[in-house]
């Protein structure tokens, strides 16, 4: 009987990862975020000095105004929108810092010397504290020059737990787990998580 039990969770688990490999694109990583802005030279000023990006080269074959940057494991590509709008002019206001709204997150390792920092720049933020099972992890938002909000965190306090047997095949942060991944089974099929962290190849880049 626990032979025939054994057998059929095998095969119940071969069709789960079937069906989940056949769902899932063949994706490696993120690997860059595009952003439309009135004033490339402002914009690259901001993601420089504030948030240490490394300008790159772009490909020649480009023939509008931009700006490549590196760092993190990830690349930000600016563009210089070439209309006057309704978005444009929106862009324009003061707006909100609402951590609700559509953002872009970084992990750091001080999120009090980012407020400091920030401060000195004399830049607008507010703060959040996100609680669960005794782990807390803090949030500064602020927007950039073009209004697009920016977090910096501690987010790797919060371990990834996965709650579908679908997640098995994912790629974790490469050094953030605070709990054991050793245990993780999901729907009683779900396989050791293996740590491991992606390189990205800056030939690879795309528009």
């Amino acid at each position: 009987m626990q032979l025939l039990d054994s057998l059929r969770e095998q095969e119940l688990k071969m069709e789960i990862e079937e069906v989940c490999e056949a769902q899932a694109l063949p994706l490696l990583s993120l690997n860059h975020v595009s952003l439309l802005c009135r004033s490339v030279l402002e914009s690259m000023q901001f993601y420089e000095d504030v948030l240490g990006f490394v300008p790159i080269k772009r490909p020649s074959s480009f023939k509008f105004t931009g700006a490549w940057f590196y760092n993190y494991g990830i690349g930000i590509h600016l563009i210089q929108n070439p209309d006057i709008d309704e978005f444009d002019t929106y862009m324009n206001e003061s707006r909100p810092i609402n951590p609700k709204d559509n953002h872009i997150s970084f992990q750091c390792t001080d999120v009090e010397l980012v407020k400091k920092r920030l401060e000195e720049k004399g830049m607008r933020y507010v703060t959040a504290l996100v609680e669960d099972e005794g782990i807390k992890v803090d949030q500064v938002f602020f927007h950039d020059p073009d209004g697009y909000m920016i977090e910096l965190c501690n987010c790797e306090n919060i371990p990834i737990i996965p709650i579908s047997s679908c997640t098995a095949s994912f790629k974790p942060r490469s050094h953030s787990f605070k709990r054991s991944t050793s245990n993780f089974k999901c729907g009683g099929f779900m396989q050791n998580v293996m740590m491991q962290s992606l390189s990205m190849d800056m030939m690879n880049f795309a528009f």
